[in-house]
């Protein structure tokens, strides 16, 4: 079977159930920034520095990346619709313990962090950056078309692991922060 279908030419493509919108539709928006944060996760994963839990932790999100594309991709009314994964609430409680344990090791947050001063922590910052994206582009779907408050809540949540994961990988590279100082 080729790759490629010539179905897109003209610059559309087809939802889950067959409707065919236009390949700027907010829905394709959605998930295609969702796609794009899975492929800068796995930089990130296969980095050198990571250790084994990281590097589970990171493929869990990328499975629920893969489940919340799925959400996204699919229309309200298709049969199939009841057959796809969904998230959890545990997928969120995972970031939130994520989170937490990594705190642990970390002085509290009092100043701005400028990204940069370690290679993995900056990975961390662009993975960071484009969640905020995709979860905008879903806030903003979700205007017009309701999605389940699961995937909104997990990019939340995600977006906020992601910064922790950066300051924890400073912490243990024994870097130092790059701490915002306004001189104006």
């Amino acid at each position: 079977m080729k790759i490629y279908t010539k179905t897109g030419d003209q610059g559309t493509t087809s939802l889950v159930g067959g409707t065919r919108v236009f390949k700027c539709d907010e829905r394709l928006e959605a998930y295609g920034t969702i796609d794009e944060l899975s492929a800068f996760i796995a930089v990130l994963r296969d980095s050198h520095g990571l250790e084994k839990q990281q590097i589970l932790i990171l493929d869990k999100i990328q499975e629920c990346l893969l489940v919340s594309e799925c959400c996204l991709a699919v229309e309200e009314d298709v049969e199939i619709k009841k057959k796809l994964p969904s998230l959890k609430d545990e997928d969120v409680k995972m970031l939130e313990q994520a989170i937490d344990d990594m705190s642990l090791y970390l002085e509290p947050l009092k100043h701005l962090v400028i990204p940069g001063g370690n290679l993995l922590a900056s990975r961390c910052h662009v993975c960071r950056t484009v969640c905020r994206r995709a979860e905008r582009a879903v806030v903003r779907l979700n205007t017009n078309n309701p999605i389940d408050p699961t995937v909104m809540r997990f990019l939340n949540r995600l977006s906020d692991f992601f910064f922790t994961l950066s300051r924890f990988f400073m912490k243990q590279n024994n870097a130092d922060e790059i701490i915002w100082k306004p001189t104006y």
